[in-house]
């Protein structure tokens, strides 16, 4: 396969099925962006020296691919048609379990904190941002069509484990977050 195609040179893009839109189509806006997230997430895990961290952002990535594939495509009798599954609960229940576990290591927040710390923490924190800007650009997609409430749950729940694991990388790394000091 090659890579370039020539087909995307006057802005548009091919979704799944067939479909050819806009490369700033909101459906490729949101699919797009959770393939930037899986990219910063494949950024913080190299950062990162924790096996644990790192065995679960690669799973997450694995998800992130599926998510990526559902979002572009648009037609569900051919996501069914490929094998192509809805997103699940209990993929989220996953997360919750995990951000769970993660913060019994951690110290009750009393404060904001600012990004930053070891430079896997700071990834993590890059890579949450963007999953919440993933999960916008798909909320503006589930106002033009139907949308699995999972994927969005889904994306809620993975931007408060990102911030978990940046708290947890400063934590084993013994570096203290630095909470937010509001200006009196």
């Amino acid at each position: 396969m090659k890579i370039y195609t020539r087909r995307g040179d006057s802005g548009e893009t091919d979704l799944f099925g067939g479909e050819r839109v806009p490369k700033d189509h909101v459906r490729v806006a949101a699919y797009g962006t959770v393939d930037e997230l899986n990219a910063c997430l494949g950024q913080a895990a190299a950062a990162s020296e924790q096996a644990d961290v790192r065995e679960r952002v690669a799973s997450i990535q694995s998800s992130l691919f599926d998510l990526g594939a559902y979002l572009a495509t648009p037609d569900p009798a051919r996501r069914a048609k490929t094998g192509m599954a809805d997103p699940e609960a209990a993929e989220v229940e996953r997360l919750e379990a995990d951000i769970d576990a993660f913060e019994k290591e951690l110290e009750p927040l009393r404060r904001f904190v600012l990004p930053g710390g070891t430079p896997a923490a700071a990834a993590f924190h890059v890579a949450r941002t963007v999953c919440r800007r993933a999960e916008r650009e798909t909320v503006g997609l589930a106002r033009e069509t139907d949308i699995a409430p999972e994927l969005l749950r889904y994306l809620n729940r993975l931007s408060d484990l990102l911030f978990v694991l940046a708290r947890l990388e400063n934590h084993r790394a013994g570096v203290p977050d630095v909470e937010w000091q509001p200006r009196s």
